[in-house]
């Protein structure tokens, strides 16, 4: 099935209009025609190869919501006409113990990417949703529940939700619990909504000033200038958890210092350069810990879509054409969005 596309054919290009394959639906499969996709910063990362083993043509996206065209004789969770979302996963190996518990994103195999992941079809690795379809094993299939109208705005949901939502579940952020938030971009603004729907005490910490009002406006019950040693100390040894958005290279001693006692910083950032050492003792004395988290797995990706559904929390876009990408991709970079770009996919066919 030929459809048109929008991808890069070498790192130091812009990316243009292509047209690509689609596999016929197997048995298990869902086609989806894609109606939005969100644009993620690993997608820039992809693109310009900035994180190497780029594979070219290079069409991104893993941020997929749309309505199904067909499905396969085996498929019974879904009909044709169902808004649907696909996120950051296509397959997995399925039989590893990290798919057994339904932990697909640790897959021990390796998990199969919804771009730039080896596959037997044409061009021989995913191609993603910077398209106008996509044909999807029904395993990796979501269920959207929110209003028509609503559904631009969850589709970086797919992406930024879950890797939010994963962490703050993970460590129990709810009622009771004081949780920060650093930095108040594509993540960090979901990590805000989301912690403060779950019942949490919220705190922002943002490098911009400016940020505050929005913080507030997202759900923050306070906002630090983490750059303000006052307002830092201020907050010393006093929360429960503390999740760290920020993808650039910075001093974990600062948030480490405000952890209670069995406190965790988790990170969900992975820096060009990396962080620096962390203070040792600091985590010793306190048996504090700094730990890491990936997206969801398929259960709780749904997990977090119903949750987000039952309580009115999509993301905050800016809509693009798909001829705006590369610009919007510049804009990502000097963090000049509110929070999230998310591609009409009619205009593929302008």
């Amino acid at each position: 099935m030929p459809i048109k596309a929008y991808g890069a054919t070498a790192a130091d290009v812009p990316l243009e209009p292509m047209d690509i394959q689609r596999r016929a639906p197997a048995a298990h499969d869902v086609q989806i025609a894609i109606a939005y996709c969100g644009v993620c910063h690993s997608d820039l990362h992809q693109v310009r190869s900035e994180w190497g083993g780029t594979l070219y043509p290079c069409v991104p996206g893993h941020e997929i919501v749309g309505r199904v065209t067909a499905v396969g004789d085996a498929v019974t969770r879904f009909a044709v006409g169902e808004i649907v979302g696909v996120g950051c996963m296509v397959d997995s190996c399925q039989h590893c113990s990290a798919c057994a518990e339904g932990l697909e994103q640790f897959c021990e195999n390796g998990f199969t990417g919804t771009y730039n992941a080896p596959t037997d079809e044409q061009p021989g690795h995913t191609l993603g949703g910077y398209t106008q379809a996509i044909v999807v094993d029904d395993k990796f299939v979501l269920k959207i529940r929110h209003p028509e109208d609503q559904l631009a705005a969850v589709a970086p949901l797919l992406c930024a939700g879950i890797t939010t939502y994963s962490p703050l579940r993970h460590w129990q952020a709810g009622p009771g619990k004081k949780v920060g938030i650093v930095g108040i971009g594509g993540l960090g603004h979901m990590g805000v909504k989301l912690a403060h729907a779950m019942g949490a005490h919220v705190v922002a910490f943002t490098t911009s000033p400016h940020k505050r009002d929005d913080a507030l406006t997202l759900g923050a019950d306070e906002v630090v200038n983490s750059r303000d040693d006052a307002q830092m100390q201020a907050h010393a040894g006093s929360f429960d958890f503390i999740l760290d958005t920020v993808a650039a290279s910075h001093d974990l001693d600062a948030f480490t210092a405000l952890l209670k006692r069995d406190g965790t910083l988790t990170m969900v950032g992975v820096p060009e350069h990396p962080h620096p050492s962390p203070t040792i003792g600091m985590l010793v004395f306190g048996r504090k810990s700094i730990a890491g988290s990936l997206i969801g797995g398929i259960a709780e990706t749904q997990e977090m879509l119903d949750f987000c559904a039952e309580h009115g929390i999509v993301a905050d876009i800016e809509m693009i054409a798909i001829q705006q990408i590369d610009e919007a991709y510049d804009r990502m970079q000097r963090s000049d969005v509110k929070y999230r770009f998310v591609i009409d996919n009619a205009t593929l066919a302008a």
